[in-house]
């Protein structure tokens, strides 16, 4: 078939794969044959989805660059980014097989190379992940994520988000003079330094978070029985919020659906919707100056640094991978979700109201201490000589 290639390796079987006149991907049999067995229509979706991730693999195409252009054309039907991460990691070790691996009756080894692929890719997709997440994700148990998390891949956790266990002495280093620069701006003029600071941040937000160990606590009487705690799901589904603030309140919240990725474009138009939104909320902050205190997911791409000088923003100097420097990590998200965890929500809407509820009943002195707060921070991060600090 002229323009075309093939995918082996379902049930001896050879698919031609190109990309249809929507920019979905075909499939068409080689050869067919009238034994062909009949399988399910979820089966050959999986097959087409993986077919897909081992074409693109051949094209040297990433993980995430892969995740997205699925997500671009399959929309909700796409697989997660674990499930990408996990079948792209065995093409690229030589797989060839497009079907479920069989199962023998017995449990495989939890924390064998491919699930520890597996919960690494889930802890990058959101570095705020909790275990029993990944415990109903992948189908093991808490203890065997809990051995994978900090045995094999060497990380615990930092105001909520996953981080390397083992700091570098270079990262400690530029932690130690971003705070250090930091600090003398503020103590420059401390007031001024507050009332221009706009701070922001992304974090998955939950249908259904549940409760802790210590907020699900009950009191009983003497010699009752323990009050029944029911295993953890998943949530069910998930939006990525992003917030911006500064010491008077809210400026700008967005939202994005599940299986959305931020982009660089992303980024640039949510920097104009904020500068707009000075404008409206904030007479006069634009004039003064706006010190951008935000952890930019993409801080060396050209085109979100271009739309952040564009709107005449300074943007102060964070060192990358440190939530304990964030407010929105540290303060804004551990409120936030400490309300909304153990509520359940029936979709995305729901979930948005209740959030911009919640922000906008928070009073204007809970913003300020926030802001305030990265001052000590700052001069906390520099006593342990830039080591990580959680409370």
């Amino acid at each position: 078939m002229e323009g075309c290639s093939a995918v082996d390796g379902w049930r001896g079987f050879s698919f031609y794969h190109t990309w249809g006149s929507r920019g979905e991907f075909v499939l068409a049999p080689a050869r067919v044959s009238r034994s062909f067995p009949h399988y399910p229509i979820m089966d050959l979706a999986k097959i087409k989805h993986r077919a897909v991730i081992k074409f693109l693999c051949k094209e040297g195409a990433s993980y995430k660059e892969i995740h997205k252009r699925m997500v671009a054309v399959y929309g909700t039907t796409a697989p997660s980014y674990s499930t990408v991460a996990k079948w792209a990691a065995d093409f690229k070790r030589g797989r060839v097989s497009l079907e479920d691996d069989p199962r023998s009756g017995r449990p495989a080894d939890a924390t064998d190379p491919q699930t520890v692929s597996q919960v690494e890719a889930l802890i990058v997709e959101d570095r705020r992940i909790k275990v029993a997440e990944i415990s109903a994700e992948l189908g093991i148990s808490q203890g065997s994520v809990f051995t994978i998390i900090h045995e094999h891949l060497g990380m615990f956790k930092v105001s909520a988000r996953w981080v390397p266990r083992n700091i570098s002495t270079q990262h400690r280093q530029q932690r130690l003079v971003s705070c250090g620069e930091l600090l003398k701006l503020f103590n420059v003029d401390p007031a001024d330094f507050i009332a221009r600071v706009v701070t922001g941040d992304e974090t998955w937000l939950h249908h259904w978070d549940p409760e802790t160990n210590l907020e699900s606590m009950q009191w009983k009487h003497k010699g009752s029985p323990p009050p029944k705690k029911f295993r953890a799901q998943s949530s069910g589904g998930k939006i990525m919020a992003s917030f911006f603030w500064d010491a008077k309140g809210i400026l700008l919240t967005d939202y994005m659906h599940h299986k959305t990725t931020i982009t660089a474009e992303y980024y640039a138009r949510l920097m104009e919707k904020l500068q707009q939104a000075i404008k409206d909320k904030r007479r006069g902050m634009l004039t003064k100056g706006v010190l951008l205190y935000s952890d930019v997911p993409m801080d060396n791409d050209h085109l979100a640094q271009t739309a952040i000088c564009e709107c005449g923003f300074e943007q102060l100097d964070h060192p990358p991978c440190s939530p304990d420097l964030i407010p929105g990590d540290y303060y804004l998200f551990r409120h936030l979700k400490s309300f909304l965890r153990g509520r359940r929500f029936a979709s995305d809407k729901e979930l948005i109201e209740v959030t911009e509820t919640w922000l906008e009943r928070q009073p204007e002195n809970f913003y300020f201490t926030g802001i305030e707060s990265l001052k000590d921070k700052w001069s906390r991060c520099i006593e342990v000589n830039g080591h990580y600090i959680e409370k």
